[in-house]
This record gives structure tokens, C-alpha cells and sequence, in this order.
């Protein structure tokens, strides 16, 4: 018997329970959803989760304005393909409506102006939990979060206020205004994702896999150009075979060079790797230590 297979349904089953809790639990749940890799592999458990039958809560973008645009195309056709209903949150209505001012700098990042958007929805849809797609290797703040992540009225956590999660046994109870982060693959790796969405052939975005595209050699990192970004006269800009890691921003994700076509060639290419997805990837949280931190505590996912 193969013992990866085993570990991977140990986690698919703890992820469909998890789902399925906060569907019991909770009144109006709402899952985040990008068109990235883990908030694809939350959407394929969810269809085991809730099939035949309707998602019971809707699929929800919190849209920057920056994001890769096969991410957005690849997003709004699986939406589509499933059937299930797409809420799309703007960023750039959120910084008219509150005369917001984006991260300075050549690479700007929008992800801490996020959270305005994503309370303005939650409190417009009525939501009394958001389920996302946060992994423990992720980032060191993650791994202070419970499975359900209690959120105060003004949407800011607290790590000191976490509540024990023993037995797995889940308390979905909140006070009135509060609302509840929910992470059903809190307990899984990149490379977990990765065995998974081969085990199962999930669809992806092609931006996961190797292409040739145009960069910017910025501090060691390859920025893409766009829209966003033009080279000036002073930057190195080279054309070379990348892959992404991870899908946020344009403005603020670096891509990886590699020539990984598929998807056993990018597990190879993790296991190989000692720099974390965000370290490696994540211009914006290189600003600080606690930059995620800081951010989840003002209500960040």
C-alpha cells in the first residue's frame, strides 16, 4: 500500500470535514476563491464534499486589480464550468470609496488594502465565516491560526486569542459582529498541494508551469513586465523559461526559473527547493519578519 496515498486521504478527509462543519456551523459561509493553486484544490474538495448537491455557500474574489490575467480567466471558467455562483470584491472600488494610498515604491503591492474590500463584502453578503486557502508552511504566522480563526468586530485577529482545537472537536460559536476564518488545508505543505492536484489531475492555470516570459532581474528576483510594470533604461530585462509559485499580485510576485512542464517535474523542483513559496516568490513580505502578521491582525485573510 502506498503510504503517500494513505497521508494524502488522511488530509482530503480531514479538509471534507472540516468543510462540511463549517456548512453545519455556520449560517452565511463563503469560500475565497482566486483562480491560484490552493483555493483550486478547496474548490475540488468541495466538490466531494457537497456533490451532487450545490456549494452551500458562494465562491468570493477579492479582486486587487493587479492579478495575473490567466489567474482571472482561469477563475471565471471554473466558476463557470462547476456552476456555482462568483462574488468578485474590487480593491480599486475600495480605494476610491476610501481614498486609500497604494504601497510606494517601484513594485507596489495592494494586498494590505485587501482587507478593506473584504470586510466591505462580508458585511454587505452578511458572512459569518470565510474559508481560505492557508497551508502551514506557508508563512510563520499561519502557523499561530486555529482551523477556525476567530475574527473581532472590526475584522482583526488576535493570536493571543485563539481557541484549543482538541479532538478536532470545532467550535463554530461567535458573538454578535464576530466572523471566523476557516483553513481546511491548515495542516497541508506545498508539496502535499502539489502530490494532490497530480493524484487527481486538477486543472491549472498555465502560469504554474514552465513559459517563456519577459523580466525584470530586480534584487535577484524576476519581475514580469506589464501593464503595471515597464523596464526603465537602468534595468536588466532578460526573456527566460519561468514558472510561479505562487499567483498574487503581478506587481509583487517574482517568478522562478525553471523548465518544470509538468507537474511531476514542479514536485521534483519543491523538493529540491530550501526557500519557502512566499521567501522565494513574495516581494512584499520582505519588508518585514512580521509583514503577514501585521496584516492579518488589521483583518487580513
Amino acid at each position: 500500500m502506498n503510504n503517500s496515498k494513505d497521508y494524502l486521504d488522511q488530509l482530503e478527509n480531514e479538509a471534507i470535514y472540516i468543510l462540511r462543519e463549517t456548512a453545519a456551523q455556520f449560517e452565511k459561509p463563503a469560500l475565497l476563491f482566486s483562480g491560484g493553486k490552493d483555493s483550486i484544490v478547496l474548490v475540488h474538495l468541495a466538490l466531494k464534499a457537497f456533490r451532487p448537491g450545490k456549494f452551500p455557500f458562494p465562491l468570493v474574489h477579492i479582486d486587487t486589480g493587479h492579478n495575473f490575467p490567466e489567474a482571472i480567466a482561469f477563475r471565471d471558467y471554473l466558476a463557470n464550468k462547476i456552476g456555482e455562483k462568483l462574488i468578485v470584491g474590487s480593491v480599486e472600488d475600495s480605494i476610491k470609496k476610501y481614498n486609500l494610498k497604494e504601497t510606494a515604491g517601484r513594485f507596489p503591492s495592494r494586498n494590505s488594502l485587501q482587507t478593506y474590500t473584504l470586510l466591505d463584502v462580508i458585511q454587505e453578503n452578511e458572512f459569518d465565516a470565510c474559508i481560505g486557502g492557508a497551508r502551514r508552511d506557508e508563512e510563520k504566522a499561519r502557523a499561530k491560526e486555529r482551523i477556525f480563526s476567530v475574527r473581532d468586530d472590526f475584522g482583526q485577529w488576535d493570536p493571543k486569542l485563539q481557541r484549543p482545537e482538541l479532538w478536532d472537536i470545532l467550535n463554530g460559536k461567535t458573538q454578535q459582529g464576530h466572523n471566523v476564518r476557516v483553513f481546511p488545508i491548515s495542516n497541508w505543505t506545498e508539496l502535499d498541494v502539489w502530490n494532490y492536484i497530480q493524484k487527481y489531475d486538477i486543472e491549472l492555470p498555465n502560469l504554474y508551469f514552465s513559459h517563456e516570459r519577459e523580466c525584470i532581474v530586480h534584487q535577484d528576483k524576476l519581475v514580469a513586465t506589464s501593464q503595471f510594470i515597464q523596464p526603465l533604461e537602468t534595468d536588466t530585462v532578460v526573456v527566460e523559461k519561468v514558472r510561479y509559485r505562487t499567483v498574487g499580485d503581478m506587481t509583487c510576485t517574482a517568478a522562478v526559473p525553471s523548465e518544470a512542464a509538468t507537474i511531476q517535474d514542479i514536485i521534483e523542483d519543491i523538493i529540491q527547493t530550501r526557500i519557502s513559496e512566499r521567501g522565494q516568490t513574495r516581494l512584499d513580505d520582505q519588508l518585514s519578519e512580521a509583514a503577514m502578521e501585521d496584516r492579518k491582525k488589521q483583518g487580513y485573510f
